[in-house]
């Protein structure tokens, strides 16, 4: 599900901002759920980049796996 305008960085970018967390304290094995993540801070990601061109984006496709790694890598196509 690669999307073209999604880098690595603005998914880190966007997720730091959601969580009020630094980017230095995101590592690609980082559980999201261990720094606050919840379902709505999830399905206001999802329509984030739905809007930047991840059109197929699901709600289950991040929260069956909260880890930032497998999120750039599904919406960035393995760049991380």
């Amino acid at each position: 599900m690669s999307t073209p305008g999604l880098t690595a960085e603005q998914v880190n970018a966007d997720v730091a901002e959601l969580l009020g967390c630094g980017l230095d304290e995101l590592t690609p094995d980082t559980d999201l759920a261990d720094l606050g993540l919840d379902s709505m801070r999830i399905m206001s990601l999802v329509e984030k980049w739905r809007g930047a061109g991840a059109a197929q984006l699901e709600f289950a496709d991040l929260a069956e796996d909260p880890r930032l790694g497998h999120w750039t890598k599904l919406l960035t196509g393995g760049a991380q």
